[in-house]
């Protein structure tokens, strides 16, 4: 069943640099990815049902960082639909904070039931993104850090059963699932990964042309 936004709904986009996409650079805080480009199409497909679309995603942020802002950034807005795209600052490249710490699938998770259930609580309709990574090739720039696909084979592994997490909470809480990682794979199969994310994390704009169609099937 697919989520109804009514006329006069606040729908938020919220999560990391994907969802961020140089929001505060944007003339309407949206950002250039697939936040703006859904709120363009819903606006052309349904001119009689305005809606109010926020965007807090802040680039870098893991589930912890959420957490930490869940309440101000999140509650306050009191918005009748979040989209919620988090995970792949958790994983590989990111799971070493300053002190080394590696982030565990079960911590990880916890910390997402955390900021689905006051949320769920609320009534308010979910939308769940997966973490998603695209299986590039060859040498990548990540920092000042060159990494190869052996490297990226460890974040895959590191990732996959955080995604797992994010499909039983959707389960959990009668969330809609958009299966990202599944999507691109399947994309990816003819055009090849790059296509759709350069560095197979943060989609070009093609990939974020395909996450607002994949998102906007959720809805109605």
């Amino acid at each position: 069943m697919t989520i109804t936004i009514r006329p006069g709904s606040t729908v938020m986009f919220t999560g990391d640099s994907i969802t961020d996409c140089q929001r505060l650079e944007s003339e309407d805080a949206l950002g250039f990815g697939y936040p703006l480009r859904v709120a363009g199409e819903w606006g052309l497909r349904h001119p009689d049902r305005p809606v109010t679309w926020l965007n807090t995603g802040i680039a870098g942020h893991k589930v912890r960082d959420l957490e930490a802002r869940w309440e101000t950034d999140v509650l306050d807005a009191r918005p009748d639909v979040v989209s919620l795209l988090v995970g792949v600052n958790d994983m590989g490249w990111h799971t070493l904070d300053p002190a080394g710490y590696v982030i565990p699938v079960e911590e990880f998770e916890a910390g997402y039931d955390r900021l689905l259930a006051p949320l769920a609580e609320a009534g308010t309709q979910l939308i769940l993104i997966e973490p998603f990574l695209l299986p590039i090739h060859g040498v990548i720039e990540a920092g000042a850090a060159l990494i190869g696909e052996k490297e990226r084979e460890e974040w895959r592994t590191d990732l996959d059963p955080k995604i797992q997490a994010v499909r039983k909470l959707a389960r959990k809480y009668g969330a809609q699932l958009l299966a990202a990682d599944g999507m691109f794979a399947e994309l990816a199969t003819t055009t090849g990964p790059e296509y759709w994310a350069a560095d197979g994390v943060h989609p070009t704009p093609a990939g974020h042309a395909a996450l607002a169609t994949a998102w906007l099937r959720l809805v109605s």
